[in-house]
């Protein structure tokens, strides 16, 4: 196995590298002065069964474009030096939210996507907790493989779970992710959770709809969501929570954005706390607002996929706990 981790994501690749018990194998990359670049091994990869992890997020100093644009180009060098297989392990993958026309004429980028890693000769595609797993599965003519929130949090949320608890989806598009969540949180704790999501609708960049299904007073409530970006919808969901009066309400989410007034809004009582995974750094966050947030690491999840992959072993139980 060779095992890659370009610069970007060179913390969260020396993590699961460590998770492993192997160390990242050594590569070069070159920047130009017209803005072009270059990246290649600095070991043998003839015959290999290799790994390269990034994540695209856009920053600090790239954009989610020029990390696409590097990975690709890295996994093609892979190919084109007889790399006998070659898998992406992408935490966070970009544009992976639009997934479907929503408007007339819209793309369909996360199928674009797809092609992409496709032409350059990718065997596999690795990602968590993406925004609709049907599409991401249907967009990939590789392999692909989806870790789930169960793989990073269920730790975290067993151990918030004293007394009454319920586990919430921030719209009705995440319903199926909370209930997979929280059956799994019910198998852990060995007693029933409950379940409630919010309504939402979304046009023209404006949300609405404040409606809440599901019996929330008294209890702690987890609000399970793939991203948080501007905060938005975390803190509505929680406003409706605490207004049909929920005990303690906090954010669970894989990859925290921060994008916007992320700071401003999450500062906002009524979310008494923020989890996220180590898929995106919080470099957005600063002072307070970066206090608020607990991260929990997503590389043992991400190192328990890669050593049972390349041992040959199986994979079915990766979407959920990790045995």
């Amino acid at each position: 196995m060779r095992l890659f981790a370009l610069n970007a994501s060179r913390a969260f690749g020396e993590s699961v590298a460590a998770a492993i018990g192997v160390d990242l194998d050594a590569h070069e990359e070159r920047a130009f002065e017209d803005g072009e670049h270059k990246a290649r091994p600095l070991v043998s990869v003839r015959g290999a069964d290799a790994y390269v992890i990034q994540s695209l997020h856009g920053g600090p100093d790239e954009s989610p474009n020029d990390k696409l644009v590097r990975l690709l180009f890295f996994l093609a060098a892979l190919r084109e030096n007889g790399a006998a297989r070659v898998t992406a392990v992408v935490p966070y993958l970009a544009y992976a939210r639009k997934d479907r026309q929503t408007k007339p004429r819209d793309p369909v980028t996360t199928r674009y996507v797809a092609q992409l890693f496709e032409a350059v000769g990718v065997d596999r595609v690795m990602t968590l907790e993406v925004h609709n797993v049907v599409a991401f599965q249907n967009a990939f003519r590789c392999q692909s493989v989806h870790l789930d929130l169960r793989s990073v949090f269920l730790d975290r949320a067993a151990a918030l779970a004293g007394g009454d608890i319920v586990v919430a989806s921030p719209d009705p598009g995440g319903v199926k992710r909370a209930q997979l969540f929280r059956e799994a949180l019910e198998a852990r704790i060995g007693r029933p959770v409950g379940q409630a999501f919010m309504e939402k609708r979304r046009s023209a960049g404006v949300v609405s709809g404040d409606l809440l299904v599901g019996e929330v007073a008294g209890a702690r409530v987890l609000v399970v969501d793939d991203i948080i970006a501007s905060g938005g919808t975390m803190t509505r969901a929680a406003q409706a929570c605490r207004a049909h009066g929920a005990a303690d309400v906090r954010a669970l989410a894989a990859h925290g954005l921060f994008t916007g007034h992320a700071a401003e809004t999450l500062a906002d009582p009524v979310l008494s706390g923020i989890v996220v995974s180590d898929t995106v750094p919080p470099f957005r966050l600063g002072g307070e607002a970066r206090d608020r947030v607990e991260i929990v690491s997503a590389a043992p999840a991400v190192a328990k996929a890669i050593s049972r992959l390349s041992g040959g072993g199986s994979i079915s139980g990766l979407a959920g706990p990790m045995d």
